[in-house]
């Protein structure tokens, strides 16, 4: 196979998962007459380059979410539940910020608590930290560098998380299922779930408008969710159901 044919095929494929949502590896091989291992191959270099996101078996088309870099500033609305979520910080807590940019409108608001010690896995928000005038203690998992989701993960950040306890974790989420908990589009989710384990509160950010998305990749059952805050467009029904669920749920006024 030539280099131009195999950027053709490159390119069809591209084509394909734009009109069709997702493709399977299986369908790909049968439809381009070759191996399932050149397509992962086809997949994988497609990936690096940021034209979808590979899924098991298949890949889909990335989501408007991950093609939102964090260095975007957090909407009003994002902000403002951020700020509701930091008044659950008080001085001298050990807590945790997960990677978003939800969780990023949370710290300017630490300019005003003393004593922290914070851990994050995000190159951004700990710039950002460093930034304070009234700088926290500042931890950094370390790790692999996941360039999706802009941040650090895999077993070295896992190892160093459990080497402490926390009062807080404060994380995102790109959607939830009102039946199972937090789902998201990225698939490594390892870390996300040490964060909780190691963390006496679980606090999850997002807008109400996410509540109900079914996204494939369960992140945080809601065993582990303690807290959940977001914006005051939350329907009765999924209040009440994340209510039922055991989690405390604080709305924060929409801010357009």
């Amino acid at each position: 196979m030539t280099k131009r044919n195999t950027q053709q095929r490159r390119h069809a494929i591209v084509t394909l998962l734009q009109q069709q949502g997702e493709v399977s590896v299986d369908a790909l091989a049968l439809k381009f007459e070759t191996s399932e291992v050149t397509i992962r191959k086809d997949l994988a270099a497609l990936e690096k380059t940021g034209l979808l996101l590979r899924r098991y078996g298949g890949a889909v088309v990335v989501p408007q979410e991950m093609t939102q870099t964090l260095s975007e500033p957090p909407s009003r609305n994002k902000l403002a539940i951020a700020q509701t979520a930091a008044g659950l910080i008080k001085d001298h807590n050990r807590i945790i910020i997960d990677c978003g940019s939800t969780t990023l409108g949370l710290i300017p608001e630490l300019n005003d608590k003393r004593g922290l010690v914070v851990m994050t896995n995000s190159l951004q928000l700990a710039n950002a930290i460093h930034e304070l005038e009234n700088e926290p203690t500042l931890l950094m998992t370390g790790g692999t560098w996941d360039p999706h989701s802009e941040s650090f993960q895999g077993q070295v950040a896992e190892q160093v998380l459990r080497s402490y306890n926390f009062d807080q974790l404060f994380i995102g989420a790109d959607g939830i299922d009102l039946q199972r908990g937090t789902t998201t589009f990225n698939e490594l989710i390892g870390l996300s779930r040490v964060m909780a384990e190691v963390s006496r509160d679980v606090v999850v950010l997002l807008e109400s408008e996410k509540v109900g998305r079914r996204i494939p990749n369960l992140e945080l059952p809601w065993e582990l969710v303690t807290t959940l805050v977001t914006d005051d467009r939350l329907s009765d029904a999924a209040a009440e159901s994340i209510s039922n669920q055991g989690v405390k749920l604080i709305l924060s006024p929409f801010t357009a």
